[in-house]
């Protein structure tokens, strides 16, 4: 199956598969979101969204994020792990958005990745998924599925982001990289994945 093949069938499965996608983290504003990303580094999606609710119910803006010590949001935030650099994170870049941006979330990467905790990966979500702004944002999930399915070479996210870009259309982005996620955790998984089982991988 030539490159091109292997494309339109992966976008034919996975539509047919996922033909919803809701957002996995669960968040009722921008700024929700932007943290509950940030969370869910090196933790399950699962694990953010037991803790989220915790940490909302006690301060679900920047200007009630900076009201608490960041010691307190670390409490909360523990079971998500590297808790002591991700409670620093939310506080001051909380402080940012009230002072650079009205305490609200920037729509551009340029302004996300200039927060604290917030890498090309973070920003890539929150524009796709907040702002509907076209962004493939690739995790270690996407890194290893793409360079199963023989898109891209392997050799670092920033690669497999250019690869995945210059093959799907840019419509699909924002869609596309959340069905591959949900794909990845149904069938195609890091460890006990069982080829026959998983539709793309023994077909392509």
């Amino acid at each position: 199956m030539k490159k091109k093949e292997r494309v339109q069938f992966i976008v034919e499965t996975l539509e047919n598969l996922y033909p919803e996608t809701p957002i996995p983290l669960l968040h009722n504003s921008d700024y929700e979101l932007l943290i509950a990303v940030l969370l869910s580094a090196q933790c399950t999606d699962a694990r953010v969204n037991t803790i989220t609710p915790i940490l909302f119910a006690k301060a679900k803006t920047p200007s009630e994020m900076i009201l608490m010590s960041i010691e307190d949001i670390e409490n909360i935030i523990r079971p998500c792990g590297l808790s002591p650099s991700k409670s620093k994170a939310i506080w001051n870049l909380s402080r940012i958005l009230l002072d650079k941006h009205h305490g609200e979330v920037p729509q551009s990467f340029e302004e996300l990745e200039e927060l604290p905790g917030v890498g090309h990966k973070t920003a890539s979500v929150v524009m796709s998924q907040a702002f509907g702004i076209p962004a493939f944002p690739v995790d270690t999930h996407i890194h290893r599925l793409a360079t199963r399915w023989k898109l891209t070479n392997g050799k670092n996210v920033e690669q497999t982001e250019r690869d995945c870009k210059r093959l799907f259309p840019e419509s699909l982005w924002n869609k596309l990289h959340l069905q591959i996620i949900f794909y990845g955790r149904e069938f195609c998984p890091a460890r006990g994945h069982l080829i026959e089982s998983c539709k793309i991988c023994s077909t392509i």
